[in-house]
């Protein structure tokens, strides 16, 4: 089979590889629709260090072709949703409540990380049981691949800022994590949302998922603003979306005393994340820092295709540009480059 991989640090190409082998509990998908992320950029770069011909890729939906024996709720044919993050629930981690994590560090972030991710002709699903999803019928690929990354990362953005019925809430970065947290927040009930972003068309988007307020950090401080904005009392939660200890602090800054700054961006670059000491209440503000790594499984994903199946969120909006597999290599270029208004490409695996 083809795929696309990581040849070695800041080098992709095809290559050839042999179709991957499951086990009794596992699962072979043939993907129809794929996402690329800026995670494999950050990847590629070394963020999670060198790698040689790993396939990339962690998004991505398509129909079964062959199960394990001992898989019991999926058959080859079934449409399904692949998580981008596929735990081993049998670990003590999962079982602490930790499944993302899968007893170390990330340890349930499999594709493109340490086995072939999914940008391939066929992929391998551990634990299909538990890490696959049935898509319903009234729900297209392209809306459902959505739910395997970037609706699940945002929205646990969201869910994890705590953000009171009626609060307010700042939120860093509008690509598509920060896009989908400010559609999480709208549902978890923000009263007043504010988007952090300069780029128009991402500004607009923002606005069609529900912020109120926008706020160009190229119009000057975006600590200022937000602060002006909220009669210098500050939010009751911020969300960082980009990955950068630059917006991680300002997320501290505009944060009241007794508020929760979640952390959803991939943090790739540098060797610290720096709190403002000052704003951080010399560590005394009751300033709540959560973090987290998209919650994978079977459940998340039935309830992120619920919301799909009850048009409750669009997340195609996001997708701006659409490229057969053999051309990936074009929208992996404009994810790194940010060039042509990209959000998010699409890859048609039928095409």
């Amino acid at each position: 089979m083809q795929a696309f991989v990581m040849e070695e640090l800041g080098e992709v190409g095809f290559l050839e590889k042999d179709k991957p082998e499951m086990g009794p509990a596992d699962a072979i998908i043939r993907p129809t629709k794929g996402l690329v992320c800026t995670s494999d950029v950050h990847t590629v770069h070394g963020a999670v260090g060198e790698r040689e011909n790993l396939t990339l890729g962690h998004e991505v939906v398509g129909v079964i072709e062959s199960v394990g024996e001992t898989v019991e709720d999926f058959e080859p044919g079934d449409r399904v949703a692949v998580g981008a993050i596929t735990p081993d629930w049998g670990s003590t981690a999962a079982q602490d409540g930790h499944p993302s994590q899968s007893n170390q560090a990330l340890g349930g972030w499999k594709y493109a990380n340490v086995k072939d991710g999914t940008f391939a002709e066929y992929v391998h699903v551990n634990d299909a049981d538990a890490n696959l999803a049935h898509i319903p019928e009234s729900v297209s690929d392209e809306e459902a691949v959505y739910v395997t990354d970037m609706m699940s990362t945002g929205f646990m953005g969201a869910e994890n800022a705590d953000i009171p019925i009626g609060g307010t809430v700042a939120i860093f970065a509008q690509g598509p994590v920060g896009l989908m947290a400010t559609k999480g927040a709208v549902l978890q009930g923000a009263g007043r949302i504010i988007a952090v972003e300069t780029v128009p068309n991402r500004q607009e988007l923002a606005r069609e998922y529900g912020a109120d307020e926008i706020v160009d950090f190229e119009d000057g401080d975006p600590v200022e603003q937000i602060m002006g904005l909220t009669d210098d009392e500050g939010v009751d939660a911020a969300i960082e979306a980009l990955g950068r200890s630059e917006t991680f602090e300002q997320c501290v800054k505009v944060t009241k005393p007794g508020g929760t700054i979640s952390n959803c961006g991939y943090h790739g670059e540098g060797e610290y994340v720096n709190i403002p000491r000052e704003e951080w209440g010399v560590g005394m503000a009751e300033k709540d820092i959560k973090t987290g790594l998209c919650p994978g499984g079977r459940l998340r994903l039935q309830r992120l295709l619920r919301l799909l199946e009850a048009d409750r969120v669009d997340p195609t909006k996001m997708t701006t540009h659409e490229f057969p597999l053999e051309e990936i290599d074009e929208a992996f270029h404009l994810m790194e480059t940010k060039e042509d208004d990209i959000i998010k490409p699409l890859i048609d695996f039928d095409n």
